[in-house]
């Protein structure tokens, strides 16, 4: 796609990172509960114990999300007073910040979510008042989180609003978020010139014979494809994506508008980035270890030639399983920069357990869907309340390997 790359990225010391998972879906109806993750795993409450847990594992940078539901209750009202604490301790201890500006969910004022006419202007607005509030601290932004899944349970399954299924439903989310990444890509540009960005993609894969897969293999690269200005004459969904969305104008003006992030982030799950198909058509993911890792950041780097960042890895496991493939991958990722290839980082993600999204759609109890794939676990205190954090030998694993 374009040919721009920083000479020194993959020759620089390799970035440590750790996310802390940042979901919110806030919209509440009859058997579906809010799914917010720093409520649900009581970073709001304990979240200065949780900052101070990842300076200690000598993570140089931490992938965190504003709650943009909290922050904006009504349209134009800000409420920073949370986030101008956590941004202000960030500072004091040293630890860099790549904004996840948004993780799959909008303000329930916005109806109809991300299809609401005004959401590309919106969530823009709403970047740069937190640019101009804290840009002198937060320089590393991710406009939004995985936009190709976010298009898949928002615009083809109908799990979370605007609750639209189907291909056209999927085309019609994701050109809507590749306006809102455009937009706001360029006015954080132009309010913090010397603003830099994160385009996270979640790094799917497919195996078996199907007659779909080659066209998921395409799709997969489409929400950056958009924002890069590639989706024109001669690219594959170019044509498919035009008969989706019968929105031939907002396509034009996404391509006219392209944006090149600085780093494109790929987030991969050795146990479930990979799809397999059967000879029935039926799914079921596929374990793929560190080969698919390996496939998956050469297919970025050779498509886009733009330096790459694992931007999200774990494993739902033991603290042994856990600290295994944290031990491989980051071997995977060092010996990727020496065959040249421009990994800049590695993040694990998340730092802390996290809740699994089926929760939403449940009335079984929280202990019931935690996932087991942090550097430091939740562990419900004696006579309920508080989840206590614990930190885990993986925990001193990364902060070897980080260096930390």
């Amino acid at each position: 796609m374009t040919e721009s790359v920083d000479a020194d990225a993959g020759s620089a010391p390799l970035r440590f990172a750790v996310g802390i998972e940042d979901t919110f879906v806030p919209h509440e109806f009859p058997g579906q509960r809010r799914l917010d993750e720093y409520e649900l795993t009581q970073h709001y409450q304990f979240w200065e114990h949780d900052l101070e847990l990842v300076a200690e594992s000598g993570a140089g940078s931490l992938r965190w999300g504003v709650p943009w539901y909290r922050v904006e209750p009504e349209p134009g009202r800000f409420e920073w007073d949370w986030v101008d604490r956590v941004v202000a301790r960030l500072a004091e201890l040293g630890v860099g910040c790549i904004v996840d500006l948004v993780h799959y969910g909008t303000p329930l004022w916005l109806d109809n979510a991300f299809l609401h006419p005004d959401y590309p202007k919106r969530v823009a607005e709403y970047a740069v008042a937190l640019a101009e509030r804290h840009g002198d601290v937060l320089r590393e932004w991710t406009p939004l989180n995985e936009p190709v899944v976010n298009a898949e349970r928002c615009g083809q399954e109908g799990a979370w609003p605007p609750y639209l299924r189907g291909d056209t439903g999927f085309a019609a989310v994701l050109l809507r978020l590749a306006e809102g990444i455009c937009r706001t890509q360029e006015a954080l540009a132009e309010v913090r010139p010397g603003a830099s960005f994160v385009h996270v993609d979640a790094g799917l894969r497919y195996t078996g014979e199907h007659g779909r897969r080659e066209f998921l293999e395409h799709r997969r690269f489409l929400g950056l494809d958009l924002v890069t200005g590639a989706v024109r004459d001669g690219h594959p969904l170019a044509a498919w994506l035009s008969a989706a969305t019968g929105d031939d104008a907002r396509l034009a003006w996404v391509r006219d508008h392209a944006v090149i992030p600085d780093v494109v982030g790929v987030n991969y799950y050795p146990a479930f980035s990979t799809t397999g198909f059967d000879e029935h058509g039926g799914t079921r993911p596929v374990e793929a270890g560190t080969a698919g890792l390996a496939e998956l950041l050469r297919l970025y780097w050779e498509r886009y030639r733009l330096p790459v960042m694992v931007t999200e890895t774990s494993r739902d496991d033991t603290v042994s399983a856990r600290r295994e493939w944290l031990a491989d991958s980051v071997a995977c990722v060092r010996e990727l920069r020496a065959q040249e290839v421009p990994v800049v980082g590695y993040t694990w993600f998340p730092f802390l357990d996290m809740v699994a999204w089926r929760y939403r759609e449940s009335t079984a109890p929280l202990e019931d869907f935690m996932n087991r794939m942090g550097l430091a676990g939740l562990h419900r205190e004696p006579g309920g309340g508080s989840l206590l954090r614990r930190a885990t030998e993986a925990l001193d694993d990364f902060r070897r390997l980080s260096g930390g």
